[in-house]
């Protein structure tokens, strides 16, 4: 059986379901293509990641209406950012970045992301323009100057105008196209839970580069008292990861409360324990004959800035902006070269950036303790410095 549409999404995550969103507002009808079923899709389960919102990613769900689909009480203004280093950081100086006080009242919000997959499927599957295949993964994907054509895992074969890879950072569909990406492999493992503490957290995120461990603190909305709950993201070899997933639950909470030094008090599990392997990703390209990636596919950042989603956006709102500007076909070669110039732009400075923080703030040498320590100290007082980062935080520095 073959179908036609004039656009076809590979992967039903959240920039996936985003850019269909937008291309379909646009006058584009889109497929989207996931493998998982529809009511996983509907009903996604926790999976311990919290997405830190710039205002920008913020107003973009406004816009589409899927904010109207987040709960109120889980969404948590991130007040300050706080990062620390070495293994007494309250001895040493702490880097602090606030909101400015020419407003808005905070750095951005945190919203579990399948939250937000939740809220964008609910706005996908009532766009007259969108159409989403649930269940079913893509055997095999050609493209040609005049068309891209999927078949999926039963059979049938979709033949579109452009054909967009939004399949995760291990992403079939660039392997398939022949798209090669840099892979920085930080031979670590990251587990993600919430946890409960007496002590406040005061809308402070918290990100602590101790020896021999790095962990991030980020604030989490709770309906029966406010402050009360955080959601660790702690990264460690892949053995000692392990050891803390299956660990029994009194240990695990006397564990998490002895590494973060009782700076929240005792530590009780909230949640699943959620592992991701650590590694980066960075692909050669973006686009070739009428394909495109989007999201991790295309850039899976290191987590330390909690700034994926947000780049993600951006980079499908600048493929729907360069198809727009096009000459009405949806793969046009010049639109996707225009894609790629403005999301290199936009992922390249901060993918590097990213990187070699994750890599000097995971090296506990000495001389390089010593170093990371004056650093946040000299940047710190350093306000332009400060303001530029705050940019960076709040999304104010993006390219269009």
């Amino acid at each position: 059986m073959i179908r036609e549409t004039e656009i076809v999404v590979a992967g039903g995550g959240p920039v996936g379901l985003a850019a269909a969103i937008s291309l379909a507002r646009d006058g584009r009808e889109v497929t989207v293509i996931e493998r998982a079923p529809e009511p996983i899709l509907a009903r996604p389960a926790f999976d311990g990641r919290e997405i830190a919102l710039t205002h920008h990613a913020s107003n973009w769900l406004k816009s589409v209406g899927a904010w109207a689909h987040l709960p109120p009480h889980a969404i948590s203004p991130l007040q300050t950012a706080r990062i620390e280093s070495g293994h007494t950081p309250r001895k040493g100086r702490a880097l602090l970045f606030r909101a400015p006080q020419d407003g808005p009242d905070a750095l951005g919000h945190l919203v579990a992301n399948h939250l937000i997959r939740k809220a964008l499927f609910a706005v996908a599957k009532v766009e007259p323009r969108v159409r989403i295949v649930c269940g079913l993964g893509i055997a095999e994907a050609t493209t040609s100057r005049r068309q891209a054509r999927v078949t999926l895992e039963n059979g049938v074969r979709y033949d579109s105008s452009l054909l967009i890879g939004a399949d995760g950072r291990f992403s079939r569909l660039r392997q398939m196209m022949g798209i090669g990406a840099i892979v920085h492999d930080f031979h670590a493992s990251i587990l993600v839970c919430r946890l409960r503490h007496p002590t406040p957290h005061d809308s402070t995120a918290l990100q602590w580069f101790d020896e021999g461990q790095t962990i991030a603190l980020l604030p989490v909305a709770a309906d029966d008292r406010p402050g009360s709950v955080s959601s660790l993201v702690l990264t460690l070899p892949a053995d000692e990861i392990e050891a803390l997933r299956t660990m029994d639950e009194v240990s695990f909470n006397a564990d998490i409360t002895a590494r973060t030094q009782e700076r929240f008090g005792q530590m009780t599990l909230e949640s699943a324990r959620c592992v991701y392997p650590l590694k980066a990703v960075y692909a050669h390209r973006f686009q070739t004959t009428r394909f495109a990636l989007l999201g991790d596919a295309a850039v899976g950042m290191h987590p330390i800035t909690a700034h994926g989603f947000n780049l993600g956006l951006r980079g499908q709102e600048n493929l729907a902006r360069a198809i727009a500007e096009g000459e009405g076909d949806a793969g046009d070669p010049a639109a996707l070269r225009s894609f790629q110039r403005r999301h290199r732009l936009a992922t390249a400075p901060l993918f590097a950036a990213t990187n070699g923080i994750g890599v000097i703030y995971s090296h506990d040498a000495l001389p390089m303790l010593a170093l990371r320590r004056a650093g946040l100290g000299i940047a710190d007082q350093f306000a332009p410095f400060k303001r530029f980062v705050t940019g960076v935080l709040m999304d104010r520095n993006s390219p269009a």
